[in-house]
C-alpha cells in the first residue's frame, strides 16, 4: 500500500507543475506517516485544511508532528530513531518546506 517514491522526481515536478504535485505529495505523504505510525487520524486532507484555514501557519505544526510521526514509526519498527522535528520546523520556518517533504520522504521509503 505503501510505496517508494522518488524524492527527485518529486521535487521537480512540484516546481514544473507550480506546486500543485506539491500538495497531492503533502497529502499522500502526511497519510502515509499517519498509516507506518498506527495513527489513522493524522491524515493530509485534514492537515492540508488546517493549513489553508491558518493561512500556513498550521505548516509549522504540521512538521512538528510529522517528525513525531516518523520517530514513532521507526520506534514501533525497531529502527534507529531519528527524531527530526525541530530539524523540520526551523526549514519550514526558513521557506524550506520541500527540504522537510524530501527529508519525511526519506523516511518514510526507509519505512516503506
Amino acid at each position: 500500500m505503501i510505496g517508494q517514491r522518488n524524492i527527485v522526481l518529486a521535487i521537480i515536478l512540484s516546481l514544473v507543475t507550480c506546486g500543485l504535485y506539491g500538495i497531492y505529495w503533502f497529502i499522500v505523504m502526511t497519510n502515509e506517516v499517519g498509516i507506518l505510525s498506527k495513527d489513522y487520524s493524522f491524515t493530509g486532507g485534514k492537515h492540508f485544511l488546517l493549513t489553508l484555514i491558518t493561512c500556513g501557519i498550521w505548516t509549522f505544526i504540521w512538521a512538528y508532528q510529522i517528525g513525531q510521526h516518523v520517530a514513532e514509526a521507526q520506534r514501533q519498527r525497531g529502527q534507529a530513531v531519528s527524531d527530526n522535528s525541530i530539524l523540520y520546523v526551523i526549514l519550514t520556518f526558513f521557506g524550506l518546506s520541500i527540504v522537510t517533504y524530501a527529508l519525511v520522504q526519506n523516511d518514510v521509503n526507509q519505512l516503506a
